[in-house]
């Protein structure tokens, strides 16, 4: 059979609902936080040089910087065509093949395709003081930009790792030339450049939106994010937890002209918004409950930006609901089992790398608008799914309402 005709027989019989397969992502730095359910001999599935796996990535349509060690495919989604063989395709050649048929016309006409992924990112120790291309800087280096955002989902947070606090921008009285200072001294020793910054401890049940431009140091906790379609930053702290980082992992995205331009590397950052007094006014993002009853809960746990949103789901003990949503999307369930209009939807216990889940899915627009249906078969445990949209779905809020 041919992917034209896999594609679109996989599609028909699912209702125009993909089921994905899990995408873990090593990393060579840093500790695995091990939350992500994954068995634990499968942690270094990928051999030493690669490190241990400390994402796993959700509607990916793009492949993770890696390194020449990584795979060409890795990071990227697979829909998996049925449970009693392991044939698959790529989510990014459906909808090369079938485009406005899975996320809609005006995702199309906009991106050329999905412009969206979400991960769960899950290290043991925090990680280091970064920032994330704005898009003029990306587009320097062949790239696009990268906004992203958080939740904690209660779920995936039996421990808070080493450190339960993250670091955003600098503090408001902090002077550029300190900065620039630090980051000369980059191969010096230490700079601690964080001493310049301040942290927000994690609230688990609440996220963050982090604009392009701004730096941040991610806190040991497991996080939802969904972002951008990008995989780009520029790490401008060089010890973290004893480890030390190179400065390569500071220049690596800048053209080779600009790499001992400290100016230049200073300038990635939005001063603005890296020194906001208000920050946490302007960037928290408590959850917006949309409707809240005896069969289901739904909030935007993700939102106020133009670039993505995301909800969380709960379907209470031995209730069905029909849910409608204005634009196509990804869902991961994280509590829970029951039914997802025809699929089997239930979170995992334990994962093996390499083999098939039935706790990922992807909703093409027209099924999303008609509505999907999702049944709760426990008598005792809440189901409860994540879902991850592109920027156009027609409800998500604009700001923070004054009451969330």
């Amino acid at each position: 059979m041919s992917n034209r005709s896999l594609i679109e027989k996989t599609f028909e019989e699912g209702r125009g609902i993909f089921r994905l397969n899990p995408v873990f992502v090593p990393r060579p730095f840093g500790k695995a936080g091990r939350r992500l359910k994954l068995h634990p001999d499968d942690y270094y599935a990928l051999g030493l040089e690669r490190g241990s796996i400390k994402e796993r990535w959700f509607s990916s349509t793009i492949t993770a910087q890696n390194g020449p060690l990584a795979a060409a495919d890795e990071g990227m989604s697979y829909v998996a065509a049925g449970y009693e063989n392991d044939e698959k395709f790529t989510l990014k050649e459906a909808i090369d093949l079938l485009g406005a048929g899975i996320v809609g016309e005006e995702l199309m006409k906009k991106y050329g395709g999905w412009p969206m992924y979400s991960k769960f990112f899950d290290y043991g120790n925090p990680l280091f003081h970064h920032v994330h291309l704005m898009f003029e800087d990306a587009r320097r280096v062949g790239k696009l930009g990268k906004p992203e955002s958080y939740y904690f989902p209660e779920q995936l947070n039996n421990h808070s790792g080493e450190f339960n606090a993250t670091y955003f921008g600098f503090d408001p009285g902090t002077k550029p030339e300190q900065v620039k200072q630090r980051l000369r001294d980059y191969n010096r020793g230490d700079t601690r450049i964080t001493e310049l910054s301040r942290a927000y401890r994690i609230e688990l049940g609440t996220g963050w939106y982090t604009p392009a431009g701004v730096i941040h140091a991610p806190a040991s906790v497991l996080t939802y994010e969904p972002q951008w379609n990008s995989d780009v930053n520029s790490v401008q702290e060089n010890v973290v937890s004893g480890e030390i980082y190179p400065r390569e992992f500071l220049v690596a995205e800048c053209p080779p002209e600009k790499k001992e331009d400290i100016d230049y590397i200073f300038g990635l950052l939005d001063w603005e918004k890296n020194t906001d007094p208000n920050y946490k006014k302007h960037y928290f993002r408590p959850p917006v409950t949309i409707v809240s009853d005896s069969a289901h809960t739904e909030k935007w746990v993700s939102y106020a930006n133009e670039y993505f949103g995301a909800k969380e789901l709960t379907v209470e003990p031995g209730r069905s609901v029909t849910v409608r949503d204005g634009a196509a999307y990804g869902l991961i369930c994280i509590q829970g089992r029951g039914k997802l209009d025809k699929f089997i939807i239930e979170a995992p216990t334990l994962l093996r790398f390499g083999r098939q889940s039935t706790d990922e899915f992807f909703v093409s627009e027209h099924t999303a608008k008609d509505g999907v249906t999702l049944a709760n078969e426990s008598p005792v445990e809440p189901l409860v799914i994540l879902k991850h949209f592109g920027p156009n779905h027609p409800d998500m809020p604009g700001v923070v309402p004054p009451e969330a």
